[in-house]
């Protein structure tokens, strides 16, 4: 189990905000396997997925919330949705990602938007 440090961490290459680009994780954050597309890749989504169940916890219940990780999570959904889903975004624009692809990654968006939403509000997702 990742702990809360090593999430937040991780959530800063999956976002792109980590200083770090020489860091081999740099290249297998979620935001940087959509630029240059090749395709989704689910074991990267796994580690995300990872990285939000140790930030459950200071989502539901923290009483000032760190600013990292909102951040991480909002652009990873921001840019996810702009550059993969928005018709005039690179990916749509440039006809590289299928219409399979679309789908699981609006899929992906989506359950991680709803589970920070509902975490938020102190609620299980």
């Amino acid at each position: 189990m990742m702990t809360f440090e090593q999430a937040v961490e991780q959530l800063s290459y999956h976002c792109g905000s980590n200083p770090n680009i020489n860091d081999p994780r740099w290249e297998e954050g979620f935001l940087q396997t959509l630029r240059p597309y090749a395709g989704l890749r689910k074991d990267i989504y796994e580690n995300l997925v990872e990285c939000l169940a140790a930030v459950e916890e200071h989502l539901k219940r923290a009483p000032q919330l760190d600013r990292r990780v909102i951040n991480s999570l909002w652009a990873i959904c921001h840019y996810a949705r702009a550059w993969g889903l928005d018709p005039g975004g690179m990916l749509r624009r440039n006809d590289l990602i299928s219409d399979r692809d679309q789908a699981q990654l609006t899929e992906w968006i989506d359950g991680i938007a709803e589970k920070v939403a509902f975490w938020l509000d102190g609620m299980d997702a």
